[in-house]
């Protein structure tokens, strides 16, 4: 099974990188990022037993003065019943039938690229970002940790700003790769929500996130996610962050914690 660090921690840490990326863009620099953290997630997806993920990510950033790299590659640890398939990172596993039992490895490896004001408007106080990501079939297949096929996925990201807030939405398009047997939809996706500065070294937000089925009569990824971010030094940084999904392809809640220094 597949799992990767939740939509709503991955938004608030774009947020927080477009105020730290344009100290970067001053200086004309690239900038060097390193992020890892650990995220628990619990759902019965629509089965008789409770799936529990343990993901953890190591991240590495490069931002310049106007675009950003990054890869991602995730160790994960998935204790469900025997049988169980994850045809999509962040949800929506195909519950087994058979005995529980812990399956771990090499996740799927993710390497993204970010435009960074694509579009902008200093007057009216808005910009755009768009993201391009590849998710790599590395995870192995015969233990249920991923279906083996690259996944592509297009996105673009507006930021409202305010004085001390921030509204937030996201709007993209997944392409699936089919593993042997299984035919997968290509999805629509989407987040909308806000985040709150109280001071320059807190912030705190709420994210709804929306994915349509891989499945043409399957559930819609539907999910809530709240977090509190806090730069500890100049470098450093944390933020927690929990969620809960109204749909069988949702979990029934998670929670995690992330560290980044750069």
């Amino acid at each position: 099974m597949n799992k990767s660090t939740h939509a709503a921690a991955a938004l608030a840490a774009a947020l927080l990188a477009l105020t730290s990326f344009k100290a970067v863009a001053d200086d004309g620099d690239p900038s060097f990022t390193w992020s890892t953290g650990l995220e628990y997630s619990s759902g019965t997806y629509g089965g008789a037993d409770d799936i529990e993920d343990l993901y953890i990510p190591l991240k590495g950033r490069v931002d310049f003065e106007r675009f950003s790299l990054d890869l991602t590659v995730p160790y994960l640890s998935v204790r469900a019943p025997e049988g169980t398939t994850v045809t999509d990172p962040g949800g929506e596993p195909v519950p087994g039938t058979g005995d529980m039992s812990t399956e771990s490895g090499l996740g799927d490896v993710i390497a993204g690229v970010t435009m960074y004001d694509v579009l902008y408007s200093n007057d009216l106080g808005i910009a755009v970002d768009l993201t391009g990501k590849i998710k790599f079939g590395t995870a192995d297949e015969a233990k249920g940790l991923g279906t083996g096929e690259e996944d592509y996925t297009v996105r673009a990201d507006l930021y409202k700003f305010f004085e001390r807030f921030t509204l937030l939405g996201s709007a993209g398009y997944k392409f699936r790769g089919d593993p042997a047997g299984v035919d997968l939809e290509n999805v629509l996706l989407g987040s909308v929500g806000g985040v709150y500065l109280p001071n320059d070294t807190v912030s705190a937000g709420l994210i709804y996130d929306y994915r349509e089925s891989a499945f043409v009569d399957g559930d819609a990824v539907s999910e809530l996610s709240v977090f509190v971010s806090r730069q500890i030094e100049e470098s450093w940084a944390i933020q927690f962050y929990a969620f809960t999904g109204f749909s069988d392809s949702s979990p029934d809640w998670g929670a995690g914690i992330l560290f980044s220094i750069g």
